[in-house]
């Protein structure tokens, strides 16, 4: 397969990425990687070596001609391509519109113009919003709370109306909360740890009971892949790794990893509209693809640790 992943200069586009070339993820014949190479992107996440069958392009989903020139020459897209953070989609959301709608909009015409065979999106957990009890499961109704996932929401349905228009073999694929290494340094657990590291207090939004469940890139990405070869067409995958904890209990398991003291914790104003509980409904993934994840939860947050402990100059320069 001959693919094109956008976004693959960021967090979880970059392991995905390099989960293909170390041969963690096989199936790629050859990968063309787009990204605008925002804060969020990063070169130094694409630890690849130089092959005929890998091209990195420096280019803006939103730009139509360039999308067009790349997917003539792929068979399938899957885009990780999005701004992503809540609390910038509060202050300025614009930018949250053009690249999670516009620019989602413009791959799609170009899929449907040159064919490509399937086209994966990628989404979030947070399109249904908060939910007290029980899990969200594929056919609940989407209710974003924050610009953010608004504009997720609004691509995953161009995504299906361009399936049921236009027959495209459209996938989409719904992750709760991502952890791993090369995480913007913004983000709630690397900002956590590399406070800590810093010596400096780590802020939590209100009381610190908002609950999240947390799953590892690696394993996400696995999941992507399977969806990616083996999902139906319009189908829609929750992703989810099982472990919902409190805001406040992270912060402290991370304290505890780090061997600190409780007083580290600073309890800052709740942020606006900020969703109090995420859960997905995972049965769908397990029982149509036989996902489920590998990495065991407190492992990989000690190794997540320990990988920006080893490399602060690179979370200094991406901060």
């Amino acid at each position: 397969m001959r693919l094109l992943v956008t976004g693959g200069a960021g967090f979880i586009g970059s392991n995905y990425v390099r989960m293909i070339a170390t041969g963690a993820i096989d199936g790629i014949s050859s990968l063309t990687v787009l990204d605008k190479l925002t804060y969020a992107g990063n070169m130094l996440n694409l630890n690849v070596s130089n092959s005929e069958s890998f091209e990195f392009i420096k280019g803006d989903i939103c730009d139509s001609d360039l999308v067009d020139k790349i997917t003539k020459k792929v068979d399938a897209i899957i885009n990780f391509a999005a701004e992503s953070h809540v609390d910038r989609s509060i202050s300025n959301g614009k930018e949250f519109i053009l690249s999670n709608i516009v620019g989602t909009h413009t791959l799609l015409n170009s899929a449907m113009k040159n064919n490509i065979k399937t086209f994966l999106q990628v989404s979030t957990d947070e399109v249904y919003g908060s939910i007290s009890n029980g899990s969200w499961n594929e056919e609940c109704a989407l209710s974003p709370n924050s610009p953010y996932s608004a504009s997720k929401a609004s691509a995953d349905l161009l995504c299906l109306a361009y399936k049921r228009t236009h027959g495209m073999d459209i996938r989409v694929t719904r992750s709760s909360n991502n952890f791993g290494t090369h995480q913007n340094a913004e983000k709630f657990i690397p900002k956590v740890i590399t406070n800590l590291i810093k010596g400096e207090k780590v802020p939590v939004y209100g009381d610190g009971m908002n609950i999240r469940d947390w799953i590892h890139v690696d394993d996400n990405c696995r999941a992507l892949h399977q969806v990616l070869i083996s999902g139906n067409v319009g189908g829609v995958y929750n992703i989810g790794g099982g472990n919902e904890l409190t805001n406040l209990e992270l912060v402290n398991l991370i304290l505890q990893i780090m061997e600190l003291k409780s007083e580290m914790v600073l309890f800052v104003k709740d942020r606006a509209g900020h969703d109090s509980r995420y859960s997905v409904d995972v049965g769908k993934i397990q029982s149509e693809l036989g996902f489920y994840p590998k990495v065991d939860f407190e492992n990989g947050l000690a190794d997540t640790i320990n990988w920006y402990r080893n490399n602060q100059s690179w979370w200094n320069t991406s901060s």
